[in-house]
């Protein structure tokens, strides 16, 4: 945390966004005049810029939420240099993961950044009333992101310093989960309360669409907050109540059509492939709140470095689905627009995912798994894999908007909720069959005869896995989280340490199995959940130790 600590505050004033001129200290340390700025209101624009920066380099990297390959969607390559990643797809994490690290300082510096704010923009209160409103608001957003990276740790290490001033302490203590989860609380009200449902004006919205965090954004994220307080490990059960009050705000003022009353612009995309798409990157009404980045921005990552190596074009072979996720994911649409259902490898031409004369032999690819096809931007529902696949991608440092909350998981998040606090509803079905409809493209209604609260949390906990599968970029909500909350990590762990083939195809009537190619072995222990603290933070504080 001391690198942390020194490095947030350099990474603010050495940004390349803006002027530093007054913004130092006639210092060649290059540390902030602390008793001098935050005196007019462009030192407010400055450390937003800085404020902003850290979040898009943490929410452009997959690295920012590694832990996310525990989930059941996502596996990794079994060899080359995906360690890190295969340390978290086998519940098996090394302390010296050079991501694990990467994970830990970027989060840290979102929160190093918002506590500057968060401390300090109020010297600037009193100037005007124009002004006043600014520093609220932004006061209100780094309350939002210090308590999104508090709720990320959660989910890999629990316990962690509880870090809420600018002061550096090297052996800052841990905080306990329920701590930082009151914390995650405290943060997200004090947003909601001040933030505005609709920004205006560059560069706060664009095309109609909030780009800062809105109160809308803020009340979904608590909706969810909620669901996993009255999950695993805190089993807080009266918190599924306010998980759907909080959510039923964000449904009833949606514009979906026979859904909500027009509060907000939200609303369901009409397919499902528009969501990744290039035409709908800016202007996405489905989006609550997304990171968005423009061609000069260094952290604009698109994903297509998770492609596999094996396809023409290159990747990094970072991630595939697992195996059974694809198998048990409901054909229609959807499926069509988040599997390729051919892929272009060198060796043999456009073929199935699981295609290959000699695997059954002598496991002759390193790499047998679908892939999502969210990794690339088509200009439409289309992928040609025919075509050269560097022709219908975003470069690495392209726009590629990285969607933090969507409203299809804020109606499955308000079905969930309900179920599980014992309850059935027509809003429920409702926003449930809205989902599943645009998957199936069609008014299947599918859920329309529900009647047992289990049945509608665990259809509404489905679809949420599907709609959101295999997306780590900035999630609030991936499917790792939603299996933590609900303790269902043993269950699949136990499965992938035995690793039964699955059958993937029919090919003249003789079945083809395939299984995953990483390892899993050991047996479960709830402590397979924490990560180790970095080793480098760990030696700097005594405290990092379980």
């Amino acid at each position: 945390m001391k690198t942390i600590f020194k490095s947030i505050i350099a990474a603010i004033v050495l940004m390349p966004l803006c002027s530093c001129e007054d913004f130092l200290y006639e210092d060649p340390k290059g540390q902030l005049a602390q008793s001098t700025f935050f005196s007019t209101e462009s030192d407010l624009d400055l450390a937003l810029a800085a404020f902003n920066k850290q979040i898009a380099g943490r929410q452009a990297r997959n690295e920012g939420q590694v832990h996310m390959w525990a989930g059941d969607d996502l596996s990794t390559h079994p060899a080359s240099n995906k360690e890190d990643f295969r340390g978290f797809d086998c519940y098996n994490v090394s302390a010296g993961a050079s991501r694990l690290r990467n994970f830990w300082s970027l989060t840290y510096k979102i929160i190093k950044a918002a506590n500057y704010i968060i401390n300090n923009a109020g010297k600037l209160n009193g100037i005007d009333a124009r002004i006043d409103d600014r520093v609220k608001t932004s006061i209100a957003q780094a309350h939002y992101w210090r308590g999104f990276a508090y709720f990320q740790f959660l989910f890999c290490w629990g316990e962690v310093p509880l870090v809420l001033t600018d002061e550096m302490n090297y052996e800052e203590p841990l905080a306990s989960k329920e701590e930082i989860m009151s914390q995650v609380i405290s943060d997200l009200l004090k947003a909601e309360a001040d933030l505005p449902e609709q920004w205006t004006g560059t560069p706060w919205s664009m095309n109609g669409m909030n780009i800062n965090v809105s109160k809308g954004a803020a009340t979904a994220t608590l909706a969810y907050v909620y669901m996993c307080y009255a999950g695993w490990p805190y089993n807080k059960t009266e918190y599924y109540a306010q998980a759907a009050a909080k959510a039923k705000e964000v449904v009833d003022g949606c514009s979906e059509p026979g859904i909500g009353n027009g509060r907000y612009y939200y609303k369901l995309l009409d397919e499902y492939w528009k969501i990744h798409s290039r035409e709908y990157n800016f202007q996405n009404p489905e989006v609550l709140l997304a990171t968005y980045y423009k061609d000069d921005l260094e952290e604009a990552m698109s994903t297509y470095c998770d492609m596999i190596e094996d396809y023409q074009g290159g990747g990094w072979n970072d991630s595939g689905a697992e195996i059974l996720f694809w198998k048990n994911f409901p054909d229609g649409p959807r499926k069509k627009a988040t599997f390729p259902d051919s892929t272009l490898t060198q060796a043999y031409g456009l073929v199935p995912w699981w295609y290959d004369p000699k695997y059954d032999q002598d496991g002759h690819r390193a790499v047998c798994n679908p892939w999502y096809l969210a990794a690339c931007e088509a200009e439409d529902a289309e992928f040609d894999w025919h075509l050269s696949i560097s022709a219908q991608r975003s470069p690495m440092t392209g726009e590629k908007s990285h969607k933090t909350i969507r409203l299809s998981e804020v109606f499955c998040w308000y079905a969930e909720a309900v179920g599980r606090s014992g309850q059935v509803n027509d809003l429920a079905i409702k926003c449930l069959n809205a989902v599943r409809n645009r998957a199936d493209g069609a008014e299947t209604n599918i859920y329309s005869g529900i009647t047992d609260p289990t049945a509608l949390a665990e259809a509404a906990y489905n679809e949420h896995g599907w709609e959101i599968g295999g997306y780590m970029w900035g999630s609030l909500a991936p499917r790792y989280h939603d299996m933590f909350r609900m303790y269902r990590c043993k269950e699949h762990f136990e499965y992938r340490v035995r690793n039964e083939p699955i059958e993937v195809a029919v090919v003249d009537g003789v079945p083809v199995y395939r299984h995953e190619l990483v390892p899993v072995t050991g047996t479960w222990s709830d402590s397979r959940l924490w990560a180790p603290y970095p080793a480098d933070d760990a030696m700097l504080n005594p405290n990092l130790h379980r």
